[in-house]
């Protein structure tokens, strides 16, 4: 069974982005982007590893689940993440390439049809509401919290759902400032 990781970066009072959906206040630089190079390879876009000449193998995810506003994302291109299976959740996104799945029903169902299926893991890649939609499915979180402090903007969870509870890994602490920590379901 594959599990479905929900990596992503977070500011300090909770939110993956600004109000107007951009996310280009957190640090793009910094020790801390040695460590998703090495660790979470499989995470950079197509348009990133292009740009740095790298094509370095998928270490933890063969799949990735993203909203429809991260997946329209400016300069992501039709196929973001070409090295990976994608699957974009939306009742209105159209035109989308056939390496481009889009899921427009039962969210719940297909992830669990993804996890029963053999492969690395699933990546949640974003947003807030499919989030939270997907709280129950959601293993494993790994939290980049930058030293930020957004005021408003796309929580990391936006929905109501009730409590449920993870186990953090000890954090690691980076000069940039960035702390990330994984959680495990309880």
């Amino acid at each position: 069974m594959r599990n479905l990781t929900y990596y992503v970066a977070v500011s300090l009072d909770g939110f993956i982005a600004a109000a107007d959906g951009t996310f280009d206040v957190f640090p793009v630089e910094g020790d801390h982007i040695e460590m998703i190079f090495e660790e979470y390879p499989d995470t950079l876009p197509g348009a990133g590893r292009r740009m740095l000449g790298i094509d370095p193998p998928n270490r933890n995810f063969d799949t990735v689940l993203m909203g429809r506003a991260t997946y329209e994302v400016p300069g992501g291109g039709p196929s973001p993440y070409p090295h990976l299976r994608q699957y974009v959740v939306s009742t209105t996104a159209t035109g989308t390439p056939a390496e481009v799945e889009v899921i427009s029903g039962d969210v719940l169902g297909k992830v669990r049809e993804l996890k029963a299926e053999d492969g690395l893991g699933i990546w949640l890649c974003g947003g807030g509401k499919l989030a939270a939609a997907l709280l129950p499915e959601i293993d494993r979180l790994v939290l980049k919290v930058n030293p930020i402090v957004l005021g408003r903007g796309i929580p990391l969870f936006d929905g109501e759902f009730p409590a449920h509870r993870f186990t953090p890994e000890a954090p690691r602490v980076f000069k940039s400032g960035v702390v990330v920590t994984a959680f495990d379901r309880d």
